[in-house]
């Protein structure tokens, strides 16, 4: 891969502010003061809220307590998405800090899946690399490495470690100098106006005339809608990681280093600000 060190340094450390407020109707014996935490873009909700757990428990009976979960102006937050997605696309243009609700019951069941423990958060990302390289590589790359190999992406996630995850996670970003790039590029489109989980298919970055294909040739391929204007008036945003790359840039830059740590590029397709 290209050594753009700087930029997967700056995506790494993307940080949200966020503001967590408990629920009106949760029971407490006293007041719940908000608790502010930076969130890491690249993580998941539920592997960096422990000392939100903590904070909201103390003022709760513990009768009350089941399974915490996570809204934002009344839609669950999945966990299985990174926060930085989460963000994109339900609250990119408001506001900071971002402001989440905490609940201890009523988990809503049809939203949202259960997780338990970091056991959980842990096999659906390596599911989710694992799935990344089928698609790049044809799985060679993570069947041949060992499971401390696999440890070390997850143990770097977790305790938030650049240097230790970028140390095993740079064999899955690399490719044969003669393919020009990988077999297929992981991506994940999000449209923050529908109910569809997320659009993926399959996408080389390569044209069959050799040339780089571009983030808009993707979306001009799988979602149109984003990028043709309606009546000429462009009405969405296309954002990874908060910003809103432009559609010239190749699409296998952009796998390589603006990927999440789970290997796939999570675009939001977002309503443009009217004011």
């Amino acid at each position: 891969m290209t050594d753009d060190k700087d930029v997967l340094r700056d995506v790494w450390f993307g940080r949200i502010p966020t503001c967590f407020t408990l629920y009106q109707d949760e029971i407490t014996e006293r007041e719940a003061e908000p608790y502010y935490l930076l969130l890491p873009r690249i993580s998941y909700l539920t592997l960096v809220t422990d000392k939100v757990k903590k904070h909201f428990q103390k003022v709760m009976r513990q009768e009350e307590v089941s399974e915490i979960w996570f809204e934002y102006e009344g839609t669950p937050l999945k966990w299985h998405y990174p926060i930085g997605l989460l963000f994109d696309l339900h609250a990119s243009n408001t506001a900071l800090p971002w402001s989440i609700t905490v609940h201890f019951k009523n988990f809503p069941e049809k939203d949202l899946l259960h997780c338990h423990s970091k056991d959980v958060i842990e096999a659906h990302f390596m599911a989710c690399i694992k799935e990344a390289d089928a698609l790049k590589h044809k799985s060679q790359v993570i069947n041949e490495m060992q499971k401390k190999d696999h440890k070390q992406l997850w143990m770097g996630l977790q305790n938030d470690k650049f240097e230790q995850f970028w140390a095993i996670n740079r064999k899955l970003m690399e490719y044969p100098p003669e393919d020009n790039g990988f077999r297929y590029i992981p991506f994940r489109i999000y449209q923050a106006t529908t109910e569809r989980p997320f659009i993926q298919k399959l996408f080389r970055p390569i044209a069959s005339g050799g040339q780089l294909h571009t983030l808009g040739d993707l979306l001009k391929d799988v979602c149109p809608s984003a990028i043709i204007p309606e009546d000429g008036e462009q009405k969405t945003q296309v954002m990874i990681h908060g910003i809103e790359p432009m559609l010239e840039t190749p699409i296998q830059w952009l796998s390589e280093h603006m990927s999440y740590p789970d290997n796939f590029l999570h675009i939001s397709i977002i309503p443009r600000p009217t004011d």
